[in-house]
């Protein structure tokens, strides 16, 4: 577990590299920067609502930002893949971004559900 970086740190850092995504987007014309704004706006809120849920008033309501954040994430997925496959963005450059986006989104299906057990 030496790898270990807590879910409010990894939020952060993803949110960092959509912001530079989508800085990279906005210099494309067209539908690019449509899509970057899509992408930001979800990209980022995966960890504001992350860090939001350190400040839940109870644990129905800790669940409640976490299920947000997961939304959010599998959001940033879909763009992800929708800038992928229509080959707006090289998959070497935007793959990372994905696998990532996925791994969040792991991360937040089993918290969500080890929570929902309890």
């Amino acid at each position: 577990m030496a790898n270990y970086t807590p879910i409010t740190e990894r939020t952060k850092k993803f949110a960092i590299r959509v912001i530079k995504a989508c800085s990279f987007l906005d210099d494309k014309p067209g539908v690019c920067r449509t899509l970057s704004r899509q992408l930001l706006r979800s990209g980022t809120s995966v960890g504001a609502n992350v860090r939001e849920a350190q400040s839940a008033q109870s644990d129905k309501d800790f669940l409640s930002k976490l299920e947000i954040a997961l939304k959010e994430a599998r959001e940033t997925e879909y763009w992800l893949e929708i800038l992928i496959e229509s080959g707006m963005v090289k998959l070497n450059k935007f793959q990372p971004l994905l696998t990532e986006a996925s791994e969040i989104v792991g991360i937040l299906v089993a918290s969500t559900r080890k929570l929902k057990q309890k």
